[in-house]
């Protein structure tokens, strides 16, 4: 299923650091502004402990995790609607994509260079959407852009200092405000692109050593996901257990298209059991003997965390 998020924000607050911390992929990072033309586009497996419990419950030779398409888009600046500092391209990137994921700095450090005179979130995000809702009224026949569902990423830096230490700062204060009912993460950027190719072992150590022991990279992927209103469903077994990516809401044949389109156009019916249900189980066969197996036919709309086998014709 190809739904992507575009990584967007102003120049210099972490976008492309966090996108090399996602995707492992070595993309150009510069400290300056348009170090980032073109978007660089990586696939990013969204971490399931349920998956992983599948696989080891069935001694599955593959572990195969859904995947989520995260962009790198360069960084936007006021006047981008209007064609200022290549605006009017990176405009375009972000009307390609299905969600955003908007990189906010946190953080105050006078070394990594700002747009702004002083670092406040808000005013940052209010920008970028300002510029947003202008190149809609620029282009009111394309696909709106300000409309496209937002996640925040506030991106702070170890052993410097960030707002969320601060929570009186009227800035920070004016942040939480704003977010209360939105959705958000807070990431460690920096920490998170040097941790990336380090040994699970090694990653604990250096969590402990920069105070960052919560993965916000995998939070952000999974709030990701969620975002573009996705959802997954198992099949397990010897050769394999995948998680299988559809839209929230899909019927069982409508979700069995994203293994085959067979499963759809000649769907008999489906088994199905939440994944749960099948490890206390302890086999399919003796869910099926409990009665929590359940065979249903073409209207059962599929949860996250099924597991199902499809029958076709």
């Amino acid at each position: 299923m190809a739904l992507s998020i575009g990584i967007v924000g102003l120049p210099n607050v972490g976008k492309s650091t966090l996108f090399n911390a996602l995707t492992k992929k070595s993309v150009l990072v510069a400290n300056y502004p348009f170090a980032t033309i073109d978007p660089s586009v990586g696939v990013v497996a969204v971490p399931d402990s349920r998956r992983e419990r599948l696989a080891a419950f069935s001694q599955s030779k593959k572990d195969i995790p859904a995947a989520v398409e995260f962009v790198d888009i360069a960084g936007l600046v006021r006047g981008a609607s209007e064609g200022e500092g290549l605006g009017n391209l990176f405009l375009q990137h972000i009307r390609e994509v299905d969600a955003i994921a908007h990189v906010v700095r946190i953080f105050d450090n006078p070394n990594i260079v700002s747009t702004q005179e002083q670092i406040n979130p808000l005013h940052d995000i209010e920008l970028i959407t300002t510029e947003l809702q202008l190149a809609d009224l620029g282009q009111p026949k394309a696909p709106p852009i300000s409309k496209k569902p937002v996640l925040y990423v506030l991106n702070k830096e170890s052993g410097g200092h960030n707002l969320d230490e601060t929570p009186t700062d009227e800035r920070w204060v004016a942040l939480r405000e704003y977010l209360k009912d939105k959705t958000y993460v807070i990431v460690d950027a920096n920490v998170e692109h040097e941790l990336k190719d380090l040994h699970q072992d090694d990653k604990q150590q250096f969590r402990q050593e920069y105070s960052a022991l919560e993965d916000g990279i995998n939070d952000l992927i999974k709030a990701g996901y969620e975002l573009l209103g996705l959802i997954s469903f198992f099949t397990t077994g010897k050769d394999e257990t995948r998680a299988w990516t559809i839209v929230q809401g899909s019927t069982a044949p409508r979700a069995g298209a994203a293994i085959h389109s067979d499963f759809e156009t000649k769907f008999i019916r489906a088994e199905v059991i939440n994944w749960q249900k099948l490890l206390e189980a302890g086999s399919w066969a003796k869910a099926r003997e409990l009665g929590v197996l359940r065979t249903e036919g073409k209207e059962y709309v599929v949860k996250d965390g099924d597991v199902v086998e499809f029958l076709h014709g």
